[in-house]
C-alpha cells in the first residue's frame, strides 16, 4: 500500500502565530501516528512553513499582491486574473493528494475584516475541487461565526457543505454553521488544537507581592461589520489598554507586551512610546511555544488575541480576556474563567483594573481550576485525533501499532 499523500492548507506562515500553532499540532499528530504520510502545504507563507516545519510548500495565491488594496487598473486586472489562475492551481494541487487538512484557524468566521474574494474564495476552491476530484478535505477544529455579508456567507456555507469532515473548536462555531444552513448532526466539538501542543515547564506561583503581568495586544479595528467606525474602535482600544499599562507601571509592576501577529507591532510601539518606562518591555515570540513560555513566567495575563488567551490558559496562568468576539468568551467560560472578560471595543481602564485585581486575589484557586481543565482538554483532543484517523485514514484506523 502506498504512503498517504496529505496536504495542509491555510494562511500558514503568514505571521499569525495561532494559525501556525494549529499547523504544528496537526503535524505532530501526523508524525506520531502516520509517519509514512507524505505531507506538503498550500499556504500564505511557503518559505516560512518549509524552513520552520520541514515540509514542501506552495504559495496559496498566484498574484503576489493579493492582500494589498488594488486601486490602479493594472492591479485590479492582475488580481482578477489571479482568481482565475488560482482555480486551476488549487485543482492541480488538490489532485496530488489523498487528504487535505485545514488545521484549526477561524476559517468559517468573519470576526475580523474580511473580503469574500480573499480567503473565503480560496477555501471554496479547495473544498469544491476536493469534492470534484474525490480528495477528502477535512476542516479540523475550526472556528466559525454567523456571517452577515451575503457573498462571504454563501462561500463559507458552501465550503463547509463540501468538506468531507468537520469539527469545531467550540459549541458556538457548530451552532453558527447550523444557523447558516449546514447539517452539523455528525460534527463534533473539541478544544482548540493549540491545547495539543507541549505545555511549558510549570512555574511556581509568585510569592510575596504580585509579579510580572503579560499584556497581549492586537491591531484591533473591530470586525467585518464595523468598517465604518474602525478608526474609533481602534483609538478606544489603544487608549484604554495604554491607560491600563500605565497604571500598572505606576504601581511598580513590570509589564511584558505580547503579540500574536506581525501586524500588531505598531500597537506595541505606540504603548512603549506613550508609557516610556523601563518596566515595560516587548517579547519577540516566534511561535506559540514562545508565547506559552512568556505567559508561564507571568503572575497574570491580560490579552486580546484568541491564541494569546489559549497560550496563557494552557500555561495555567490566571488570565483576563479583552474579548473581541464570542469565541473568546466561550474559551474563557470553558476554562472556568468566564467572569474575567472585558469588551475590546469599549475598554474601560478603571473597570479593567477592578477585574484584574479581583483575578489576582483568586490566583491560587484559578490555577487549580486551569490545571483540571487542561487535563480535560488533553483527553478530548486525543479523541479528536482518533476521530480524524478514522475519518481520513480508514485503512490504518484499526491497525495495531508496532512497538519497538
Amino acid at each position: 500500500m502506498s504512503a498517504p499523500r496529505v496536504g495542509v492548507f491555510g494562511l500558514l506562515g503568514s505571521g499569525n502565530l495561532g494559525n501556525d500553532g494549529s499547523l504544528e499540532a496537526v503535524l505532530g499528530h501526523l508524525r506520531a501516528e502516520h509517519p509514512e504520510a507524505v505531507v506538503d502545504a498550500l499556504c500564505g507563507g511557503p518559505e516560512v512553513v518549509t524552513a520552520r516545519y520541514g515540509i514542501p510548500a506552495t504559495r496559496l495565491h498566484w498574484y503576489r499582491g493579493e492582500y494589498r488594496t488594488a486601486s490602479r487598473a493594472g492591479a485590479i486586472a492582475a488580481k482578477a486574473l489571479g482568481k482565475v489562475v488560482d482555480a486551476f492551481r488549487t485543482a492541480a494541487w488538490v489532485r496530488r493528494h489523498d487528504v487535505v487538512i485545514v488545521p484549526g484557524m477561524g476559517v468559517l468566521e468573519a470576526t475580523l475584516p474580511l473580503r469574500p474574494w480573499g480567503f473565503p474564495y480560496s477555501l471554496f476552491l479547495l473544498c469544491a475541487t476536493g469534492r470534484l476530484l474525490r480528495t477528502r478535505v477535512a476542516l479540523v477544529g475550526v472556528g466559525a461565526a454567523e456571517i452577515g455579508d451575503r457573498a462571504t456567507r454563501a462561500l463559507v456555507r458552501r465550503s463547509a457543505r463540501l468538506a468531507a469532515y468537520r469539527s469545531y473548536r467550540d459549541d458556538l462555531s457548530r451552532d453558527a454553521m447550523r444557523a447558516m444552513g449546514v447539517d452539523t448532526a455528525r460534527d463534533e466539538v473539541y478544544p482548540d488544537l493549540a491545547f495539543a501542543l507541549p505545555a511549558p515547564e510549570p512555574s511556581a506561583p509568585p510569592d510575596g507581592p504580585p509579579g510580572l503581568v503579560c499584556v497581549g495586544v492586537m491591531d484591533f479595528h473591530g470586525g467585518n461589520d464595523d468598517r465604518a467606525r474602525a478608526g474609533e474602535i481602534h483609538r478606544r482600544y489603544l487608549d484604554g489598554t495604554t491607560r491600563f499599562v500605565r497604571t500598572l507601571v505606576e504601581d511598580g509592576r513590570p509589564v511584558r507586551l505580547l503579540t500574536g501577529d506581525k501586524c500588531d507591532a505598531p500597537v506595541v510601539a505606540a504603548i512603549l512610546d506613550a508609557v516610556d518606562s523601563p518596566l515595560v518591555t516587548a517579547a519577540e515570540a516566534a511561535s506559540l511555544a514562545d508565547l506559552m513560555k512568556e505567559t508561564a513566567a507571568a503572575g497574570t495575563v491580560v490579552a486580546t488575541r484568541y491564541h494569546n488567551l489559549v497560550c496563557a490558559l494552557k500555561a495555567g496562568t490566571p488570565t483576563l480576556a479583552l474579548s473581541y468576539a464570542a469565541k473568546s468568551d466561550a474559551l474563557m467560560a470553558g476554562m472556568g474563567l468566564g467572569a474575567y472578560c472585558h469588551p475590546a471595543r469599549e475598554v474601560d481602564a478603571d473597570r479593567l483594573l477592578e477585574q484584574f485585581r479581583e483575578l489576582e486575589k483568586r490566583s491560587a484557586e484559578l490555577r487549580r481550576t486551569l490545571a483540571e481543565r487542561n487535563q480535560v482538554a488533553a483527553r478530548r483532543l486525543q479523541h479528536q485525533f482518533t476521530a480524524l484517523t478514522t475519518a481520513l485514514f480508514p485503512a490504518t484506523a484499526h491497525a495495531p501499532r508496532e512497538t519497538p
